[in-house]
């Protein structure tokens, strides 16, 4: 990302928490607050945990999450710890200070090179921490066990399938994308823009659809943003999947060739 998009955040939601109806039943998602002021981490976070259930929202310091942890109806709180800020112990113990938070499960997701703030925040109180890099599904597993909620398919709603493209697979509950067998790596950005692809294969997007499925609201994005972003997706599937093309339709945009029949 450019450093005027990781300079902005994505807007507060105007409503937090969402409904989803399953069967006539309104089901609530578990709302998660990040904090963090890396929005590249916070993009990334948010999409597995949207995927998997939750919903989110971000905070950038300690006013603005103990602010939103006073808003709003929070189930648990994600705190990115990285070696330039030690905040994350700070809001971790005014969160556990609090009666109405108190009771919040706080999670720490320690960046290499912060190791030393273990010790603050075991003393601040946090019920769980990390060192990133670290497994989707381990924070998952985390947060479920945490708020006693049953993992995704207990309720016998399919969740977690695998979107195909020829060779090209993606699992979005895990976050893993595949070509011929072999692991691809993508950033958030990336792996969103895929998504769209390969749930519509041979569809043209636009870059303004594109900018609308893998960016936040309220971050201005340019044409040559999303240049970028696929020219990073071409290579790695080049490296993994020589058969998955997205293929430039001028004037109009990409699209990912669907394999012959």
């Amino acid at each position: 990302m450019s450093g005027s998009e990781d300079r902005q955040w994505p807007a507060h939601s105007t409503e937090a928490v969402e409904a989803d109806l399953v069967l006539g039943v309104a089901l609530m998602k578990p709302l998660v607050l990040i904090c963090s002021q890396d929005a590249e981490l916070y993009l990334f976070l948010s999409h597995i945990l949207g995927v998997d259930g939750f919903t989110s929202e971000p905070a950038g310091g300690v006013d603005d999450a103990l602010a939103l942890a006073d808003d709003r109806e929070l189930q648990a709180v994600v705190l990115d710890c990285g070696p330039t800020s030690a905040t994350g112990s700070t809001i971790c113990a005014r969160l556990k200070g609090e009666p109405r938070t108190g009771d919040l499960p706080v999670i720490a997701l320690i960046a290499p090179g912060a190791e030393n703030q273990h010790l603050d925040l075991l003393k601040a109180g946090i019920d769980e921490s990390f060192v990133r890099p670290i497994a989707p599904a381990t924070l998952l597993d985390c947060l479920r066990t945490k708020l006693a909620l049953p993992k995704p398919g207990s309720n016998g709603i399919e969740n977690g399938s695998w979107l195909r493209c020829g060779g090209l697979e993606m699992k979005l509950d895990a976050y893993r994308v595949r070509g011929n067998g072999h692991d691809i790596h993508l950033g958030p950005l990336e792996f969103n823009l895929l998504r769209q692809f390969l749930e519509t294969p041979g569809k043209v997007f636009s870059r303004d659809e594109l900018i609308d499925a893998a960016w936040p609201d309220n971050i201005h994005i340019g044409a040559r943003t999303v240049d970028v972003h696929i020219s990073r997706i071409r290579k790695a599937l080049k490296a993994a999947s020589p058969g998955s093309i997205i293929r430039t339709v001028r004037s109009a945009g990409y699209s990912l060739e669907k394999p012959d029949d």
